[in-house]
């Protein structure tokens, strides 16, 4: 069974926590994870992207000159996509990039990215009330004692806010409540952090049913 060290401010690497095979014992799934975070990235692409085709183009109601006679070619509209200023041809319009991923699916990937961090060593667990009052040098003392390799994510729950505030201003670390934890940040963690109330939930979230094989 995986475990993971406890971090605290006071006392350091004081004992280890066993972690939960059902979420930090798996396989990595690489098409699962790949998918997964596409998936997230997808989501959080905004789409807005337009531009105006003839139709959406002010001006250009009257013919610019008569059919025949000038010598000139044939012009109906001065909004064209021909002629500057007018409109554009299949140009890009609102719209969304979502793709549906299954939950199976979901949470076997995230299996695989906290499976990852339990195995190569880059996991531990925050004793986040140790933090009585937000203090930035405690979590900067804390990091560089855990020695791990940054980007570091940090998850806490709401509740946390003083541990939350002591680790928001650090460089390269970034701090998110398990529910808001994707597989894309997991991966783009290179060590965990994750309070004892957080690590119930993101266990929750990531163990798969009795029934469930991936």
């Amino acid at each position: 069974m995986p475990d993971a060290p406890v971090l605290s401010p006071t006392a350091g690497a004081s004992k280890k926590v066993k972690l939960e095979e059902s979420a930090f014992g798996a396989g990595f799934h690489g098409p699962l994870v790949h998918q997964s975070v596409r998936a997230e990235q997808a989501a959080r692409r905004r789409g807005t992207a337009a531009t105006k085709t003839r139709a959406m183009v002010s001006g250009g109601g009257a013919k610019p000159w008569r059919q025949k006679g000038t010598g000139r070619a044939r012009a109906g509209s001065s909004r064209s996509p021909l002629w500057t200023g007018g409109g554009v041809v299949f140009g890009p319009q609102p719209r969304s990039y979502t793709f549906k991923v299954n939950r199976k699916e979901q949470r076997a990937a995230l299996r695989s990215g906290l499976s990852l961090h339990a195995e190569r060593g880059s996991l531990a667990i925050l004793d986040a009330a140790a933090f009585q009052s937000p203090k930035t040098s405690d979590a900067f003392d804390l990091l560089e004692g855990w020695n791990q390799p940054q980007p570091t994510l940090v998850v806490l729950v709401a509740e946390e806010s003083a541990a939350a505030l002591s680790f928001r201003n650090l460089a390269r670390v970034a701090v998110l409540q398990p529910e808001s934890v994707g597989v894309a940040d997991l991966l783009g963690a290179a060590s965990l952090l994750i309070s004892e109330a957080a690590l119930r939930e993101i266990t929750a979230r990531a163990a798969a049913p009795k029934k469930e094989k991936v």
